[in-house]
């Protein structure tokens, strides 16, 4: 039986086998399936779970994966309802095992979508309790449908990899890179799995992943919105390529779950989308786009993309009233909307930011006539006010270290890493104490913005009755909670997601969000490659980019760090109270430049136009952006960095791309031409940006 649903530009296929087991295959509407397509694959359940006591699958399987097992294959096809409201449409497909367990897959979709939404709710509707060791968000089989055979040859895996101030590096590989070529008897289990582990869910992968079918340009992706232990899966039995993802199983993470009768499960949600394309920015942009609508409901305020100025790399962890006053004196006037004072406005005299927070009693020292009359400042200056927390977690020298009781445990001992220790976001105690330290700070001296920062990561999880990985899902869902609570206690307030700026750009922290710190490369050369990378994984608008200005900087090099802030929201910090007319102009340049192209950060499609840069820290070569606005205009950006580039930079503009040069950004006069549909320009020298806009 065969049950099809068109949603937008993809079409949603239910296979259900002679069993009652039930596949689910996506693909792009104006790419049929073919008729009859010569490949040999069985029915991967659309749903992958594992039951502790069910036969794990053989063939190798144990130790590499839990798909395909007992628990998997019991659940047979039920019944599917189609619900609609308004422009929305949720596909409910219920599958019953017949020992009394119910697993309700449900799909989401709002019309002009590019994208799907997937989750699983799994329920225990027997008499006895069961425990769960694995449970899938979404699980995609039948890839790909247009190949014949196994496809060899024709099928690329993408990941997104991330480490701490590297972020969103692209990794591409073959299937048979991966060793995922079936075997010769399409019996042994293959299985690439990975993930994260810990409240860092961007630490080193992104929670994401895309299959592409070479041959006819079609890809297969999908994003998690989880902010605990994850894992994304791709599997192999026979000629067919299946992916899954969700929570990182007992295996990856540590997890199990016991539901008594009448309990249940609902996994984090999966992005997941299906295209006929040749680019993965493309594809890409489908994911993404899912934080569109909450970006729009966003504050006010944060229409037009304001620029910020964050103080953290002008005072390093020590900001106080008296060179705020200094900063605001250099930086009125010149079109700055936001001002974050950083971490330390709570630190004991003597003793370091990192190590202190917890408490968060504004420093006398610091600011002796209080936090307030510094926010009147901020505000006389025409600013919004921002101020810095880290809300999960509390540094060794802080009181609160102390308060044990309320912290989450290990092995019955406070969780403890070389800096930090961690609240447990379910004490009804620690709400109480983070609304009045945290929110009630906010709302006492007037704050209309809040950076949550994160620095350190729980890994595994904590003590729970189920399991580690467990206790670290419900304390990360406690967090959620809490950010809610604030986002209702404080409406409009404007909301940054840091966590050691991009161990969480994720889309479920994003949805929450205004922007996101894209990463903690706050000098380094490699900013704008770190700043490309994240436009596969968070909306540019929500990528908040520092250029960290020094007064021993040249020209070059300011406009090198200022052009890198295009690629996202702009944030400036550094030494703005010492330097020259001269360097002030070209920064207020590439400000005005900035605000002329805001629209085009804020819808629009981001294509990559040269060779990947392989070696972040050391850069060699060049790097080459375009993005196209919807409004009818774009941007070109290219740096150049060490090694060899061509003398005459080329950037094919994609189609639909305006080819009138409006504007250059750069330290020195450039010469920049289009002809037939290629930009041109001659950079001349290392470590230069030219930015163009066209209309």
């Amino acid at each position: 039986m065969v049950r099809e649903h068109t949603l937008g530009d993809m079409t949603l296929r239910y296979e259900i086998d002679a069993e009652g087991s039930a596949g689910l295959l996506l693909y792009p509407s104006s790419l049929p399936l073919p008729e009859c397509l010569e490949k040999k694959r069985r029915t991967d359940p659309m749903v992958q779970v594992k039951l502790t006591g069910d036969a794990y699958n053989g063939c190798f399987a144990p130790g590499n994966t839990l798909r395909g097992s007992e628990s998997s294959f019991r659940l047979r096809f039920d019944s599917q309802k189609v619900l609609k409201e308004d422009n929305h449409r949720t596909i409910v497909t219920v599958l019953r095992d017949s020992r009394g367990y119910v697993a309700e897959h449900r799909v989401g979709y709002e019309e002009g979508d590019r994208f799907i939404t997937l989750s699983c709710l799994y329920r225990n509707e027997s008499d006895e309790p069961i425990t769960l060791e694995m449970l899938s968000s979404f699980s995609l089989g039948g890839i790909s449908p247009y190949i014949p055979g196994d496809a060899s040859g024709d099928i690329r895996v993408h990941r997104l990899q991330s480490r701490w101030s590297q972020e969103g590096r692209l990794l591409s590989q073959t299937i048979e890179e991966l060793q995922l070529e079936a075997s010769w008897t399409l019996e042994a289990v293959r299985s690439e799995r990975f993930g994260e582990a810990g409240s860092m869910p961007v630490s080193h992968y992104f929670p994401f992943l895309a299959l592409e079918d070479t041959r006819n340009n079609v890809f297969w992706g999908a994003q998690l919105a989880v902010q605990s232990s994850w894992q994304m899966e791709i599997y192999r039995l026979d000629e067919a390529i299946a992916i899954s993802g969700g929570l990182a199983d007992r295996e990856m993470g540590s997890w199990t779950k016991t539901l008594k009768p009448g309990e249940s499960l609902e996994t984090p949600l999966a992005i997941v989308s299906a295209a006929h394309t040749p680019s993965l920015d493309v594809f890409t942009a489908r994911l993404t786009s899912y934080c569109e609508r909450f970006a729009d409901e966003g504050p006010e305020s944060e229409a037009s993309l304001p620029i910020i100025f964050n103080e953290y790399c002008t005072t390093w962890g020590c900001p106080s009233e008296e060179n705020i006053a200094e900063i605001l004196e250099a930086i009125k006037g010149k079109g700055f909307e936001y001002f974050v004072i950083d971490c330390g406005w709570y630190k004991k005299d003597g003793v370091n930011w990192m190590v202190s927070m917890g408490d968060y009693i504004p420093s006398k020292s610091l600011f002796p006539h209080g936090l307030g009359k510094t926010v009147e400042a901020i505000h006389s200056a025409g600013m919004k006010a921002g101020l810095w927390f880290e809300i999960e977690n509390i540094g060794h020298e802080a009181d609160a270290f102390n308060e044990t009781e309320h912290q989450l445990k290990r092995d019955g001992r406070p969780l403890t890493t070389t800096r930090r220790r961690f609240w447990d976001m379910n004490d009804p105690w620690v709400r109480d104490y983070l609304h009045e330290r945290v929110t009630g700070t906010l709302r006492k001296y007037g704050f209309d913005y809040m950076k949550i920062d994160c620095n350190d990561s729980i890994g595994l999880g904590s003590d729970n009755p189920d399991s580690l990985g467990e206790g670290l899902r419900l304390n990360q869902l406690g967090t959620v909670r809490f950010i809610k609570e604030v986002k209702e206690a404080l409406p409009g307030i404007i909301l940054e997601n840091c966590a050691s700026g991009g161990h969480r750009l994720e889309p479920g922290y994003m949805s929450l969000t205004s922007m996101a710190s894209f990463s903690d490369a706050h000098e380094c050369v490699e900013i704008p490659i770190i700043a490309a990378n994240v436009h596969r994984a968070i909306l540019p608008r929500q990528s908040q980019i520092w250029a960290v200005i020094r007064e021993t900087d040249s020209l070059k090099r300011i406009a090198y760090s200022v052009a890198s802030t295009f690629l996202g929201r702009m944030c400036i910090s550094g030494d703005v109270t010492g330097l020259s007319a001269e360097k002030w102009a070209l920064i207020e340049e590439g400000m005005a430049f900035y605000r002329e192209i805001a629209p085009v950060i804020k819808k629009g499609q981001t294509y990559h136009l040269s060779p990947q840069v392989e070696r972040m820290r050391h850069p060699e070569g060049w790097q080459g952006i375009v993005r196209v606005g919807d409004n009818g205009e774009a941007y070109a950006l290219v740096h150049t960095f060490s090694g060899a580039f061509p003398d005459e930079i080329t950037l094919a503009l994609p189609e639909g791309c305006p080819s009138r040069v409006v504007s250059v950004y750069s330290d020195i006069p450039v010469d920049v031409r289009v002809e037939d549909g290629v930009l041109s320009l001659s950079p001349g020298d290392s470590f230069r940006a030219v930015a163009v806009r066209l209309s």
